[in-house]
């Protein structure tokens, strides 16, 4: 990789960064332009001392872009812990309850990034572009659709639609997570213990 793009790279890294630190203290309100180009610049890399408006639109579009590729970067590392989770268990059963138990602690440990990814702005945007944010996260979401997949062929879990059968597992655990973040009224680790065999019961054969 060329200097300039490691620069490239670290300056986008910057920006997406300091939006989150500013949704953390500010609320989706606080996030401005002109809070995110007031970054410091990135500590150990060369003619990178600050964020312009020029630097967010050449890399994201816009300030809407950054809130999405930050909904979209924290995206993918809920989607690395999932699949990895899965990884870990051979048995359909055991694989829905490691994949509550992997997303509501990562709810817990990030409640920020959390609370920006299940944020109605996202929500919006990933619903306008679906096919194209899926198209993006494919490599991630592969692994854990061939894992559907090859459970319910051996019939370890209820012949359904993969996007039905999808939604019936992360459905309750994304409402459980939207609960945690905007009332606080769920206990997330009661929930990871209680909640699995419930999902379990409605996508088992």
């Amino acid at each position: 990789m060329s200097p300039k793009q490691r620069r490239g790279e670290a300056t986008a890294a910057q920006v997406l960064d300091r939006a989150l630190e500013i949704y953390a203290s500010q609320g989706e309100a606080g996030l401005t332009l002109g809070a995110t180009t007031s970054a410091s610049g990135v500590s150990g890399v060369s003619g990178v001392s600050g964020v312009s408006a020029w630097s967010i639109h050449h890399h994201f579009g816009s300030l809407q872009g950054v809130v999405v590729a930050l909904g979209q970067s924290w995206l993918s590392r809920l989607l690395d812990e999932l699949g990895g989770a899965l990884r870990e268990v051979d048995d359909a059963r055991a694989g829905v309850h490691a994949v509550v138990r992997a997303y509501l602690p990562f709810v817990q440990v990030n409640p920020d990034a959390a609370r920006l990814m299940h944020s109605a702005t996202v929500d919006r945007e990933i619903t306008a572009h679906a096919r194209q944010i899926r198209g993006a996260q494919e490599t991630r979401l592969a692994p854990i659709a061939a894992w559907l997949h090859h459970h319910q062929e051996t019939g370890g879990l209820v012949a359904l639609p993969l996007p039905v059968l999808e939604s019936l597992i992360l459905g309750p655990v994304t409402g459980i997570a939207r609960r945690r973040l905007s009332v606080g009224d769920i206990d997330i680790e009661e929930a990871a213990r209680t909640v699995p065999q419930r999902i379990w019961c409605s996508v088992s054969p």
